[in-house]
């Protein structure tokens, strides 16, 4: 008989590390049932018992050890950035095994997790002798009857992140608000008075974000997709661009090369037209899409995933849940418009913003507590995150 597992029991898991390759079965698999079954704590050694260390798509999730402390070695599994994994992780804990570091970084792998040593050398100088022309020009086109909020808090983060220009473009409804909300940026108004409705020229703008409370009514899909067509500056769409994409997969072969998606999962899957079974498909997927397309991918989430064109997949570390609210992703999306329009390119604008839009979180989390965190909280904490890589 095995033996009794109570409250007081502690239970060290190493069973099976990363070279596992199949689903556990007969006495290991009732062996980790009956462990989860009890009232005991589990600290997992390197791995969870069962859970494979990419791929999990055709596990038995039944048979997969509950750790509630898991003490990895040297360096994260891909599965612990799934967010389906991380009921069978619970904590996790980096340990330093002073592997090589000359062997780890020649390791032949297209994942990387970035932190803020690798961001900091990211950052470009501000010279003194500069003025708002040399600092870019940003046009974001958002907002619609009812969504001006989208529209400032894009804005708002755009302008914080270095740009020294911003117009907006955006339905005659919205133009007191704007004008009002955000004074330091140009107002275009579209012809109509509620929707997006005619693709602008794009002359003398060095970046462009689209979507952030844009609606999808149809005269804006079809203004969308003229947008795209027409723009020569690097393009940044999240949002209601991204939900009209989804809703029309053949435009997806007429998007500009090198432009920028930053969708939540759900947003993912109307683009990839069908629902992923788990976080590793999802992923697997936004990097065959980014390559096929040649576009970026900013997979949103606890670690976003940003996936570029040559393959690679880089991981962030900053963020946590408090951003899970309404605006969060606008934010993002004015924060690497203003990157680019500063002169990032795409990819280090990508890397950059994911990071300095989590970084921005944690520093508000801290100040007013995740339950309480709202995304205007984001752009105010924005101008500490910068001091902190500078």
């Amino acid at each position: 008989d095995p033996p009794q597992l109570t409250s007081t029991t502690l239970v060290v898991d190493g069973l099976f590390g990363t070279g596992l390759n199949k689903p556990l079965e007969s006495g290991f698999a009732a062996l980790v049932k009956y462990i989860n079954q009890s009232p005991c704590k589990v600290v997992s050694i390197d791995m969870p018992s069962g859970l494979m260390a990419e791929c999990n798509t055709y596990n038995n999730l039944n048979h997969i050890i509950r750790a509630n402390l898991t003490l990895t070695l040297q360096t994260k599994k891909l599965a612990f950035f799934f967010a389906d994994m991380q009921q069978f992780v619970g904590k996790l804990r980096v340990l330093d095994i002073r592997l090589s570091q000359d062997y780890m970084h020649s390791a032949d792998s297209f994942y990387t997790i970035q932190e803020e040593k690798d961001v900091r050398s990211l950052v470009l100088p501000r010279e003194d002798f500069v003025h708002k022309g040399d600092m870019g020009h940003a046009l974001l086109i958002a907002g619609s009857r009812g969504m001006a909020g989208a529209a400032i808090l894009s804005s708002r983060a755009c302008l914080r992140s270095g740009a020294g220009k911003l117009t907006i473009h955006t339905p005659k409804a919205n133009s007191d608000i704007l004008q009002i909300s955000v004074p330091e940026a140009v107002l275009s108004s579209d012809i109509e008075d509620e929707y997006f409705s005619e693709a602008i020229s794009t002359d003398g703008y060095d970046a462009i974000g689209i979507g952030p409370g844009l609606g999808q009514q149809e005269g804006t899909a079809i203004a969308l997709i003229a947008q795209l067509r027409k723009s020569h500056a690097p393009i940044v769409a999240d949002a209601d661009a991204l939900n009209i994409l989804g809703s029309h997969h053949a435009w997806m072969q007429q998007l500009p090369k090198d432009m920028i998606m930053t969708p939540h999962p759900k947003e993912f899957d109307r683009l990839c037209g069908q629902r992923c079974t788990d976080d590793y498909e999802r992923l697997s997927k936004a990097r065959e899409m980014a390559m096929k397309l040649h576009v970026y991918i900013i997979l949103k989430g606890h670690n976003s995933a940003l996936c570029s064109p040559e393959g690679s997949v880089v991981f962030n570390t900053t963020g946590n849940s408090g951003m899970a609210t309404a605006g969060s992703g606008d934010v993002l999306t004015g924060i690497i418009t203003g990157l680019l329009a500063r002169g990032y390119n795409q990819m280090s604008a990508c890397r950059l913003g994911m990071y300095l839009h989590g970084l921005a979180g944690d520093i508000a989390a801290k100040t007013v507590g995740k339950e309480c965190l709202m995304s205007s909280d984001i752009i105010s904490c924005l101008p500490e995150a910068f001091a902190t890589l500078e």
